[in-house]
């Protein structure tokens, strides 16, 4: 399993529309055999500023797999709006340090 983290920041007033896309996006993850869950948080020191966090099988399984897969085109439109606000966007390993919460 690895992880991505993508970052977005984009002016306040477009966070609920942002919020929105997303949540009609989310619905193309959650069908995914590649994707095992996700998160959009929002920063509450800059309300425009959100991070995405998505659990994958695999770094090749999200490129290759979900990006050529029947659910990559709807999700791409529901958020192509945004994507020239990404800042970052990369897969990360998790690591022996770890907790979750009950």
């Amino acid at each position: 399993m690895i992880v991505e983290y993508i970052r977005y920041r984009l002016p306040e007033a477009d966070s609920a529309g942002f919020e929105r896309d997303y949540a009609t996006a989310a619905a193309h993850l959650a069908a995914s055999p590649y994707c095992l869950g996700y998160e959009l948080t929002r920063c509450i020191e800059e309300a425009g500023v959100y991070i995405l966090r998505i659990r994958w099988t695999s770094a090749d399984d999200h490129m290759q797999g979900f990006r050529h897969s029947p659910q990559f085109p709807p999700f791409l439109a529901a958020i192509r709006p945004y994507v020239s606000r990404i800042e970052e966007m990369r897969h990360y390993e998790v690591t022996a340090v770890t907790s979750e919460a009950a």
